[in-house]
């Protein structure tokens, strides 16, 4: 199969890797007797049951028994796919991934690096803003929605205006974050609105949904429309914060 890679490349490069190494980059651990410790990073737990062993090129969480090699924790923690795991480890290692027939598997974000970056800085502006809007952060409060609950769902705040995004124009049209106008001016799609980012399962912003604070506005509910990184039927809200929170 094209874009496959050979399963001796697998087995070599795991092989070369450092389990240890990886593990400890991301989660400081302690060494124990022979074994590595720390609190488990797929649950939450006040002593350390999650122990990584270097011989064994092994980790294994003995709260909730997650286990698996430096592949599967990169997957599991870093929210990779299978093949980005293996180029991030080939990456460390120095080595380069081999594809059968030579051909890399597609990318479904190649080429895309600029409209996840607009987007995560769309995001942080929001974040922005809200801390300074106190109407909007009672508006939350009267809703059960604590302080806490908005830092983890990175709720934002698109304030008043018709243009107050700032960045590469032409992204931030072909992202939804812009409208484009006949007359060759735009104006932000999002303004007075609650601002709720949709992240994929890596955690990355690919688009908003946007509700408004006052009643008087309309419509109650606009989100981002589809675009080259967002597919509305392919997208739940909120999977990638519960995938943090099991």
């Amino acid at each position: 199969m094209a874009g496959k890679i050979p399963r001796a490349f697998i087995d070599d490069l795991l092989n070369r890797i450092d389990i240890v190494e990886v593990v400890d980059t991301r989660v400081p651990l302690k060494k124990k007797g022979k074994e590595f410790w720390a609190c488990c990073p797929f649950h939450n737990e006040k002593s350390a049951s999650f122990s990584v062993s270097q011989n064994k090129q092994f980790y294994h969480c003995f709260g909730c028994q997650q286990s698996g090699n430096s592949i599967s924790f990169l997957m599991d923690y870093e929210h990779m796919e299978f093949v980005e795991a293996v180029e991030s480890l080939a990456q460390m290692a120095g080595l380069e991934v081999p594809y059968e027939q030579g051909q890399a598997p597609a990318r479904s974000d190649h080429g895309h690096e600029p409209m996840y970056n607009v987007l995560q800085l769309c995001s942080d502006y929001y974040l922005t803003q809200l801390k300074q809007n106190q109407v909007a952060i009672d508006y939350l409060k009267q809703r059960g929605i604590s302080g806490e609950i908005a830092r983890d769902y990175a709720i934002g705040f698109a304030p008043p205006g018709w243009s107050n995004l700032s960045g590469d124009r032409k992204t931030l049209s072909e992202a939804g974050m812009i409208i484009e106008k006949d007359d060759g001016q735009h104006y932000d799609r999002f303004r007075n609105r609650l601002m709720f980012p949709i992240r994929d399962r890596r955690g990355r912003t690919i688009a908003f949904g946007g509700r408004v604070i006052d009643s008087q506005d309309n419509p109650k509910y606009l989100n981002s429309p589809e675009t080259p990184i967002f597919h509305k039927g392919s997208e739940i809200y909120g999977l990638f914060e519960l995938k943090k929170a099991v």
